[in-house]
């Protein structure tokens, strides 16, 4: 299989270069790919021919996002439309990888597949954007979304350790809860994902019936949901670290730490459709977690 990976440097574009590495994979990314460029990511994505496009790059920086509204725009809105549009062109899947900040917050349990979006700031309704210009404009698609990311490079979990190895005051909010995910685990989900359709198209290719893969919109979180709180005390103590973690509100720590962006409340998400129609489950936050930072050792 022929698959094309957009946002290569990322944390879940670093995993997908291993997970897919046993296929035929062209792994870009800003600095020789801009998805900005309508023209250029057609012609890129066209000589290369790929059976699937997976595009995990965007632009994520949710304060960022806040501040450069435009930006955000052209590149979670219009950069995912130019991919579509690629895709469509030469009749390529894609994997569009999102995020539960399109929900509210307000749901107050994990939030499924049907549920419907409200995004709250620029990063969430761009993201969103970019779910909208993908159905409108393709038939063979997976919406992934995801959640609190972490793996290889800059992320949450690193910031924590850092703090703890310089004895600096931790605080958690107790009323923000979500789905943390090593993209190890969601690099793997998206291969069988992916790799699942293939084989149905082998197998129609050897009956002749018409293949019927599940496209659609999928939830790809590692099993269970906690508070920031609750997700920093888990990485000191799995680290080793015995530091004191202050107790805080949104509202409390927005006191304190002024952010420009409205975050959801309780955005954890369930994965019900993917564990549901192609057995594909991740395991539990915390043994993903404890694994990741085994690694940091």
């Amino acid at each position: 299989m022929r698959v094309f990976v957009t946002g290569a440097y990322g944390q879940l574009g670093q995993e997908l270069q291993e997970t897919l590495a046993h296929h035929t994979l062209r792994a870009v990314d800003v600095d020789s790919f801009d998805i900005t460029d309508r023209a250029a990511a057609i012609k890129a994505i066209a000589e290369f021919r790929p059976d699937t496009v997976i595009h995990t790059a965007a632009f994520t920086n949710v304060d960022a996002c806040e501040r450069d509204p435009e930006l955000a725009h052209r590149v979670n809105a219009l950069g995912t439309e130019n991919i579509a549009l690629a895709c469509k062109e030469i009749d390529a899947a894609m994997v569009y990888i999102s995020t539960d900040y399109v929900f509210d917050g307000t749901k107050g349990e994990p939030y499924v597949e049907t549920d419907t979006p409200n995004p709250l700031g620029v990063y969430a309704r761009t993201k969103h954007a970019g779910e909208v210009a993908v159905r409108s404009t393709l038939q063979r698609y997976y919406i992934a979304r995801t959640a609190w990311l972490y793996g290889r490079g800059a992320n949450f979990v690193k910031i924590i350790l850092q703090r703890a190895a310089e004895g600096k005051p931790m605080f958690g909010v107790t009323d923000e809860v979500g789905s943390p995910t090593y993209a190890k685990d969601l690099a793997q989900a998206l291969t069988r994902l992916i790799e699942s359709v293939a084989h149905r198209r082998d197998a129609v290719a050897q009956d002749g019936l018409r293949p019927h893969p599940r496209y659609g919109t999928y939830h790809l979180v590692n099993e269970g949901y906690c508070s920031r709180y609750e997700w920093i005390c888990e990485i000191l103590r799995l680290a080793g670290y015995k530091q004191e973690v202050t107790p805080l509100t949104k509202a409390e720590f927005q006191d304190r730490f002024p952010s420009p962006t409205q975050r959801p409340g309780n955005s954890a998400l369930k994965n019900y459709a993917a564990a549901t129609h192609l057995g594909i489950r991740l395991r539990p936050w915390q043994e993903a977690l404890q694994d990741f930072i085994c690694t940091l050792r």
